[in-house]
């Protein structure tokens, strides 16, 4: 399996300073990020770590559902997956203080029960999930 890289380049204090986040592996884009706008409620057009995680996790989760789904004897027709990534304060410093993924589905082939249990399975094994094993990550999953 291959390797995929970004790349950020940074300059001035924690405070004062901002960069740039590339996307080097497949070079979809460049982005801003400062810490000021990482802490504030408006972003202000620029990306953080945190939403960064949010856009892997929800998209190796609909991945990873979207297999669980087939397996056990359903099609996917529609998933609508958010991540709502929190980042806190700790000592010293800040960490992700927890994770919600809600799931909207439309699945030919399986009862809400069924898709519930698939969309357990798939927050547990999603490869991303279980790199955050030390963020609480809860889940919201219905069919529509």
């Amino acid at each position: 399996m291959p390797t995929r890289t970004a790349h950020t380049a940074w300059n001035g204090t924690l405070e004062k300073g901002s960069g740039q986040v590339e996307l080097t592996s497949s070079g979809a884009g460049t982005f801003e990020v400062s810490f000021p706008k990482r802490a504030a409620e408006d972003a202000g057009g620029t990306t953080s770590p945190e939403e960064l995680i949010a856009a892997a996790h929800s998209s190796c989760y609909a991945m990873q559902l979207s297999a669980l789904i087939g397996e056990a004897g359903g099609v996917p027709q529609s998933l609508d997956i958010r991540a709502d990534v929190s980042l806190g304060p700790d000592d010293p410093g800040f960490k992700l203080t927890g994770i919600t993924l809600t799931v909207r589905g439309e699945v030919d082939g399986l009862d809400a029960a069924g898709f519930a249990r698939v969309a357990q399975a798939a927050k547990e094994s999603c490869p991303v999930s279980k790199a955050l094993t030390g963020v609480t990550i809860t889940l919201d999953a219905a069919l529509e």
